[in-house]
């Protein structure tokens, strides 16, 4: 059984300091919600772009080789590219 302590171990290895990361990840986040379009966007929009800004401040702060990062970027954003597409 994996306990906290090496759970976050092996966080900490594959995506560096939580301290770090949080500091990257609050500023793209207040990028975003200082933009025009923010208060107009629905809950599912403006959860996937903070979502990505998580993933981005991993890339940023970790290993910025580490697939799934990326590859959920591209899941968070799919989301909302399906559902509008379905609206139309």
């Amino acid at each position: 059984m994996t306990t906290i302590d090496q759970t976050l171990a092996e966080r900490g290895n594959r995506y560096g300091s939580f301290d770090e990361h949080a500091r990257i990840t609050q500023n793209l986040k207040r990028a975003m919600m200082d933009s025009p379009n923010w208060a107009r966007m629905t809950d599912d929009q403006r959860e996937a772009l903070e979502m990505v800004q998580h993933k981005i401040g991993r890339i940023l702060n970790g290993d910025p080789d580490y697939h799934d990062s990326w590859h959920d970027i591209i899941g968070y954003t799919k989301l909302v590219a399906d559902r509008l597409e379905g609206a139309q």
